[in-house]
C-alpha cells in the first residue's frame, strides 16, 4: 500500500463531528434529567441482579417482558417495539429459546412467520423481574391521589411520544 493510499484510508477513518448547536444551559432542566437518570438506575437494579445470576442482561429482560405481555407476537412486532435490528435480537432470542424461556412457532397462516410465546419458566421469570419494579412504583405513588397518578402516567406517555428537534433544526421554520 502506498503512503498516499494509507493516508487516504486514515482520513476516511476519522470521524467528522457535526456542528453542535449553541445552547443556553439556563434553559436545561438538569434537575429532572438527573432525577430520570437516578430513577431509571434504581428501577432496573432489582431485575439486573436477578438477570446477572442467569448470565443475562437488560436486552433479555425486554424480550421476556414483551413476549410475556403479548404472547403470539411476531418477531417483526418485537423488533418494532424494541426498535433494534434483527441481528441485535437474534443472539438474545436464541439464548432465551435455548434456555427454555421462550418458544418460537411458525404462524398458522404463513409458516415463514415466527410467533413468540413465553414458556411457563419464561412467564415466571417475567413476573419475578416485574414484581420488584411494580413494588417500587407502588411505593413511589403511595399517598398520591388518582389525579396525581394520572399526571405521572401522562408525563411518562409524553416522554415516549415526544420527538425533539435540535434548536438549529427549528430556526427559520416559520
Amino acid at each position: 500500500m502506498t503512503s498516499v493510499a494509507r493516508q487516504s484510508a486514515t482520513k476516511t477513518a476519522k470521524k467528522i463531528l457535526p456542528d453542535l448547536p449553541v445552547v443556553d444551559d439556563k434553559s436545561i432542566d438538569f434537575e429532572t434529567i438527573e432525577s430520570l437518570f437516578f430513577a431509571y438506575r434504581d428501577f432496573v437494579s432489582d431485575p439486573d441482579a436477578i438477570l446477572a445470576k442467569l448470565g443475562y442482561g437488560r436486552a433479555h429482560h425486554r424480550v421476556v417482558h414483551f413476549v410475556s405481555r403479548r404472547p403470539g407476537m411476531t418477531v417483526a412486532d418485537l423488533l418494532g417495539i424494541l426498535q433494534i435490528t434483527k441481528q441485535s435480537l437474534a443472539r438474545v432470542l436464541k439464548e432465551l429459546i435455548d434456555s427454555g424461556y421462550i418458544r418460537q412457532m411458525a404462524g398458522p397462516a404463513d409458516r415463514r412467520q415466527r410467533r413468540l410465546y413465553p414458556t411457563l419458566a419464561g412467564r415466571e421469570l417475567s413476573l419475578a423481574l416485574s414484581d420488584p419494579q411494580s413494588r417500587r412504583i407502588a411505593h413511589a405513588m403511595e399517598g398520591m391521589t388518582a389525579d396525581e397518578r394520572a399526571t405521572v402516567r401522562r408525563f411518562l406517555e409524553g416522554m415516549q411520544k415526544q420527538t425533539v428537534a435540535a434548536p438549529h433544526e427549528t430556526e427559520g421554520a416559520d
